[in-house]
This record gives structure tokens, sequence and C-alpha cells, in this order.
């Protein structure tokens, strides 16, 4: 009785301790929640809220997902099975359509991989070190921006993370429900995003660290890989048949095997390669781990504990991090895009947390201890607001675009198509109508005609200067009138043609 009371008393600090850095981490993800989907990554955030709105009115069928662009509907679209757009378009139909729920949605996986940072560092190490890296996932700066954006990878870093934490425990326990944990995590990992699958080799690792050889006659291994790939590879093939927009396969096939095939053929290109890779450590360092964490990751790689566990722990960290910069080498340094990087963030949490919390039993007398908790005090106001000023101008939307679309979406006749000279799916969704998204410069007077054939009803020039510079198309627009509007958009009714 008098031991168990200190041990309750304990794991109420623990909780009391998380909890408050769950507060902390969902108030940074609440910054600005309520912004239109102009800020950063427009293009990206325009997608997932088409795909909420369309499965809302047009098909609630989370195996069809459409975008509002590519001409007249549907558009259904080769992108990752859409959990979140898909749970806010249930939200939709009872509340009416708001990107506030879908951002929610994401929080809460954001805020839910805080915790389970937390009780995986416990089980690596202790429940110190479980704080120390649910604090430090909770103010990266990347875990903070991306933690409320309308895109998958929250939600891809919350079951990719799932599916290490259980395994770990499976290979420890070999208790049944860890497994079935950990393949359900998996399973819905890779769905979420292609690149959870990088952590398939922390995971034959993690087997390996325990079983040795013996770990490729394990069950588990091809029962959890059977039970996890089927519906990953079952759900692209049905989504590569009937998409009209090839997202996953056209950036692979398009861009990154071509890139790959040349650095491995060329010394010269090799080594541009790795340079490249190597530059990508500033975008790490500032909008995605922060200095800090970036700081005390690579510190914490040289300080892990030396315990009973640290094998096992090596066999992770490593494997894990060598996969990372192989992704980095041959997707992230393709697409030059920072969130492509956020896979980093549980890793460097963790190594992080456990390196601070071995420094951290070496501190005595009881004073040294209160002075360092001081220090993480005011260290973590410093990050939180260093972090803060590293994101900040990702928060950044344009009002006069904002009011312009809002304008359009009010000026069109409803349910009408349009050619937007602009790329931009997020102004689309904004003026709330379905076509085409073009660059006017590149647009021609044939692609014109047959999007009016198809049913398009008016051209929306955004980029005006260069609507202007495609000298030919410009002057086949002036046969169709002008609809007048504030912005300095230029609008054209196509049902109004004069002959030629």
């Amino acid at each position: 009785m008098s031991e168990a009371a200190p041990a309750s008393a304990g794991n109420r600090v623990w909780l009391f301790g998380l909890l408050a850095i769950v507060l902390l981490g969902l108030c940074l993800r609440l910054y600005s929640i309520h912004a239109p989907i102009l800020d950063h990554p427009g293009w990206r955030q325009g997608d997932g809220a088409a795909i909420a709105r369309n499965f809302a009115l047009l098909q609630n069928n989370i195996f069809y997902p459409q975008t509002d662009y590519n001409g007249p509907p549907p558009h259904y679209v080769e992108l990752e099975l859409q959990l979140a757009p898909f749970a806010a378009a249930q939200l939709y139909r009872v509340f009416g359509i708001h990107e506030t729920f879908i951002r929610l949605i994401v929080v809460a996986f954001s805020v839910a991989t805080i915790v389970l940072l937390f009780f995986f560092a416990g089980e690596l190490r202790s429940p110190r070190a479980g704080l120390i890296a649910a604090l430090l996932y909770a103010i990266a700066p990347g875990a903070v921006y991306y933690g409320r954006t309308l895109t998958p990878d929250s939600l891809m870093i919350f079951f990719s993370t799932g599916t290490l934490f259980f395994w770990w425990r499976w290979c420890k326990t070999r208790r049944l429900p860890d497994f079935f944990w950990a393949t359900g995590f998996g399973a819905l990992a890779w769905l979420a995003k292609p690149p959870a699958l990088l952590v398939l080799v922390p995971l034959l690792a993690m087997s390996l660290a325990r079983l040795r050889w013996r770990a490729f006659a394990d069950w588990s291994l091809y029962a959890f890989a059977a039970l996890t790939l089927t519906p990953f590879f079952l759900y692209f093939a049905h989504v590569h048949a009937i998409a009209e927009w090839h997202w996953f396969t056209g950036i692979t096939q398009k861009h990154v095997l071509p890139t790959l095939w040349a650095e491995l053929s060329s010394l010269g290109a090799f080594i541009s390669g790795l340079q490249g890779t190597f530059a990508l450590l500033r975008m790490l360092a500032e909008t995605v781990l922060g200095p800090l964490l970036l700081t005390l990751a690579l510190i914490g790689a040289l300080l892990q504990p030396r315990d009973d566990g640290a094998r096992a722990r090596a066999w992770l960290f490593g494997s894990w991090g060598a996969v990372l910069c192989l992704y980095a080498f041959v997707v992230v340094n393709v697409e030059r895009v920072d969130y492509y990087l956020l896979p980093w963030l549980p890793l460097a949490a963790l190594v992080a947390a456990l390196g601070v919390d071995a420094v951290w039993e070496r501190l005595e007398p009881q004073r040294l201890r209160a002075v360092a908790c001081a220090a993480l005090a005011v260290a973590t106001f410093v990050a939180v607001y260093v972090n803060m000023l590293e994101i900040h101008p990702y928060y950044t939307w344009s009002r006069p675009v904002y009011r312009a679309a809002a304008e359009l979406k009010a000026t069109l006749l409803p349910d009408t198509l349009i050619v937007m000279g602009h790329k931009d799916p997020s102004v689309l969704y904004l003026i709330g109508r379905k076509g085409w998204e073009e660059d006017p410069l590149d647009w021609t007077v044939f692609d014109m005609q047959s999007a009016i054939a198809k049913g398009a009803r008016y051209f929306v020039a955004i980029e005006v200067n260069r609507f202007h510079a495609n000298k030919q198309l410009y002057r086949y627009m002036q046969r169709f009138a002008r609809v007048r509007v504030q912005s300095n958009w230029e609008v054209f009714d196509l049902a109004t043609a004069s002959p030629l």
C-alpha cells in the first residue's frame, strides 16, 4: 500500500505534465485556424478542401475523391485515401461547409501524436523522456503549422508513429493486441500517404534486433505485410484506374525516377544530388524541426543512454535515420517542399528526448536539477517564439485575392464551368466553381474552343499580364463580353460571342 501510493502520485505528475504539453500544443495549432485556405500551401490545401466539399455535395464515397479542375466533373484524382476530408464531409452534411472542420480534424491527429510520442519514449526509456519528446514535438514549427493545414502529413505521422510504437511493444512482449494495433496503424499509415512505407525499414530492424536472423522465420512479419499492404495496393490500383489526374504515379514517373536514374548514371549528377540533399538541412532546421530540436537531436544522437535497451534502440534509430536520408536524396531533393521532410519529426523528438534524459540523470544534486528545470522553461519559451517566427510567413494570405474570389462566387451564374487563368486550386475552390485551371500564357485558342464545347461559361484571367502577353488568345477573347468586377481580374462571358 505504501509503495503503491508514491507510484500512483508519480503517474499523476507525469500525466499532469503531459496534459500541460498537450494544451500548449493545441493552442499553438489553433492559431489562425479560421483563415481562408489561401495560406501555405494553398495549392495542396485547395485540393483537400475541394475533395471534402465534393464528398459532401456530389459523391459521399471515400474511394472516389474528386477535385474541382480538369474539365467537367467527375474529376477523380489519384491521391492517398482522403481520411480527413471524408470525415470533414460528414460534418459538412450536418453543420454546413466550413474548412475549419477539416483543420480541427488535422489538429486532433497532430495533438494525438504528442500523446503517442510520450508513451513511445516512455517505452524506450522513461516517462521523463516521454515528456521531453512530447514537448519537443508539440512546439516544433513543422508540427505546429502542418498540424492545422488541409494536408495528409499529420495523419501520416500519427499512424506511422503508432505503427512503430506498437511494433516495438510487440517485439518486446509478443502480446497479440500489440500486433493487431501495429497492423491497424500500419494499414492506415500507408493509405494516409505512401511515404509512410519508409517505416517498414525500422520496423524490420526492430525485429532483427530482437530475433536476429530468426526474424525472417517469424510469422508476424509476413502477416503484417500481407494485412497492411493488401489494402494499400487495392486502393491505389482502384484510384489509378478511375483518375483523370495521376498525382502519385505522375510525380514518381515524371520527376523522381528520371532524376534518380540520371544521378546513378553520372558521377557529376550524383555529387550534385548529394549537394542538393545537404542543402535541405537549412529547410529542416528552419521550418520543420526548428533550431532547438535539430540541435538537440544531433547532440542526443551522441549521448544516447547505455542500458539494456541500447542495442535495440540503436537498430531502430539508425535504420529510421538511414531510410529518411535516402528518402531525402531520392524524393525531397526533387520535390523541394519542406513538408516532405516532416517524417523526420518523430525520430528527431525521440532521439533528442532520450539524449536529454540521459544527461538529466547525471545532474546531481537536486539543486542542479532545479536550475535545469528553470533553464528548460526559459528554453521552451524562447524556442516557441523562434519557431513561430520561422513559420509566421506561412500564415499569410492575400486579402485582395480572397475578396476577388468571393465577388466572383456571388457574381457568376451558379453551377457553371469556368476556365481560370491561374494554377491554384485554392482560388478555384473559393470561387466555388469547377472547370479548368491553366497558365494563361500557355492556353491556346484551340484549348479555349475545346473548353467552350465542353460547357465552359466563363474565362477568368487572374494573371492579367500573362494573359495579355498571349497575343493570339487575347485577341480571340475580345469576341466575348466582359463581366464587370471590382478587382483587376478580367472575366469574360463565353456565352456572348460576337461573329469572327
